[in-house]
């Protein structure tokens, strides 16, 4: 498709005229059509790969009627492709101010055939709504990305057929890169976790990020087989290059606003029961996760902090989220907690590390409560629900299999409150 577009384009630079202009009519005509089959033949995969998670989840003994359901379901999105000619929709689109909710509502009142025309006309435009279901806005962005130098996981793992399938939710290459993957369809899920990475993280190193947050999906699954989780690696702002800039608010002030648009998106295009919404912040992106939850409104029923340098508040009851649902961890051997110091603290140090023999380590040697961001929320006096790490996990060591702070956010990605306190 990317040569045949390439050539397109070539011809037209060397011919002109009204036989050139039929002809590059004729071509475009080819390329839509060929663009609806694509469409159609992901909207086939999605359909089998959800179909085939729902029977694997329905083991001897569990609900039947979760597998006939799914069979329906299936059935009847394939029963539907390529049945109709795709045609464009009349009325006018959601402006560019319109909320989730109501770019849902337009999507809806769409029938299937202007569906399809809008993921085919007008691919980048559909794939970065929030409000559109997941299932539409991945196969536009497969379209978006099509002749693109992506590089590294990310490709790799969108072609995947081996676990959850991939949905691609946002994509842009343009300078680190930016790109939200569910893996599982969010809009059919019992529960969704979106995960929120912390500086240096792009599209170089958005496979091991993604893997991190599948680990959660996983393992719940392991712990609630009958329940269905979409874990979602939401690179959605342009994360802090260097110190100097994660010493600062304002990729997380930046970030804050698309993520609680993202996470209204979820709550807006999600079919049937609504799912349990469960945001984690790890490091820098913790800081993301607070500011957007310091305002209400905030679509999460839960939200957990993990090496966080600080998110924004001294307490939580700064954040909007339900009562108890407030969550954090950081591991005795995260660095975080050491050189993310906030002035005040350091300053208190340096006076402690000429006070009495010994100062130096009793003062540099231990922990700091008192954050560059805030309090660190994995403190007693933040008012968080604490939860067990390893303490050699360092900076990564929450996501590490067989670990507790694993179990630990998979049970409450799953509402579970029997998770173990520190």
């Amino acid at each position: 498709m990317a040569e045949l577009r390439t050539c397109a384009a070539g011809l037209r630079t060397a011919w002109r005229g009204a036989a050139a202009d039929a002809l590059a009519a004729r071509i475009g005509g080819l390329l839509r059509r060929l663009d609806l089959f694509r469409l159609g033949c992901w909207a086939a995969d999605q359909a089998l790969s959800e179909f085939a998670a729902a029977i694997a989840r329905a083991k001897p003994g569990s609900d039947v009627a979760a597998a006939t359901g799914a069979d329906q379901a299936t059935a009847r999105i394939l029963d539907g492709l390529f049945e109709t000619a795709a045609c464009p929709p009349g009325g006018d689109p959601p402006a560019c101010t319109a909320g989730p909710a109501e770019v849902a509502r337009w999507w809806a009142a769409l029938s299937p055939a202007q569906q399809e025309w809008m993921c085919a006309a007008r691919p980048g435009w559909v794939g970065s709504l929030d409000g559109v279901p997941a299932a539409a806005r991945d196969r536009a962005n497969r379209l978006v990305i099509d002749g693109l130098p992506l590089e590294g996981a990310l490709p790799g793992r969108l072609a995947d057929g081996d676990g959850p399938r991939a949905y691609l939710l946002e994509v842009d290459p343009a300078g680190d890169g930016r790109a939200v993957v569910a893996l599982g369809d969010p809009d059919r899920a019992t529960g969704i976790v979106t995960q929120v990475p912390g500086m240096t993280a792009d599209l170089a190193s958005y496979g091991g990020e993604l893997a991190r947050a599948e680990r959660i999906a996983v393992r719940a699954a392991e712990l609630a087989p009958e329940r269905s989780t979409s874990a979602i690696m939401w690179l959605g702002y342009d994360a802090p290059d260097f110190l100097g800039e994660a010493a600062g608010r304002s990729s997380a002030n930046s970030g804050a606003p698309a993520l609680r648009r993202f996470q209204a998106g979820l709550r807006a295009s999600h079919e049937g029961t609504p799912a349990r919404q469960t945001v984690v912040g790890h490091s820098y992106g913790s800081l993301v996760v607070g500011t957007a939850a310091a305002e209400p409104g905030f679509d999460a029923d839960s939200l957990v902090f993990v090496g966080s340098p600080g998110v924004g508040v001294d307490s939580a009851k700064d954040l909007h989220a339900p009562p108890g649902e407030v969550w954090a961890s950081t591991s005795r051997s995260d660095v975080i907690q050491y050189a993310a110091v906030s002035p005040r603290s350091v300053v208190e140090d340096l006076v402690a590390s000429q006070a009495r023999p010994a100062g130096a380590l009793l003062a540099f040697g231990r922990p700091e409560n008192d954050l560059y961001f805030g309090t660190n929320p994995a403190d007693p006096s933040f008012g968080a629900r604490r939860f067990v790490s390893s303490p050699g996990g360092g900076h990564l060591g929450y996501w590490d299999e067989g670990g507790p702070a694993l179990d630990a956010l998979a049970g409450i990605a799953l509402g579970r409150g029997d998770v173990t306190p520190r």
